[in-house]
């Protein structure tokens, strides 16, 4: 899903986070998002907070880094940002996968794991926002 160049450019963010986390103990989480149709980041980063780093990877997928945010709260903007572009867009074809913000975790396994949470996430007809725990139930 995520080309080459954009995950060396996703490794560098989360280095950056890391960073951060180790240096000015800033708390962090990542998502990534899907949407159906694409969207204009303009527009999308009205929807995510002033706080928060966005990026785009191609026209449906975008990585988020909740700054300043615990996996808890990362939830909750994570929920809200689905219900700001449900109502914005008038439907609901979009899905947010987190993964937990653990400094010891390479780039690379955050990059992959983000993809495959998103994956199941999509699957499943319950949910559109879920972490790392989906994995646990893949057989």
């Amino acid at each position: 899903m995520i080309n080459e160049e954009m995950k060396q450019r996703l490794y560098v963010e989360i280095r950056k986070a890391y960073y951060s986390a180790q240096r000015y103990n800033v708390k962090a989480t990542f998502a990534l998002l899907y949407h159906e149709k694409e969207l204009l980041v303009d527009q999308l980063g009205k929807m995510v907070r002033m706080s928060d780093y966005l990026l785009k990877i191609d026209e449906n997928h975008y990585f988020i880094n909740f700054i300043h945010t615990n996996h808890a709260q990362a939830f909750k903007a994570a929920q809200n940002l689905i219900h700001a572009l449900d109502s914005h867009l008038n439907d609901s074809n979009s899905a947010i996968a987190i993964d937990t913000f653990d400094t010891k975790q390479p780039p690379n396994l955050v990059i992959n794991r983000l993809e495959q949470i998103l994956k199941e996430v999509k699957k499943s007809p319950y949910s559109r926002i879920d972490d790392e725990n989906i994995l646990n139930e893949i057989v």
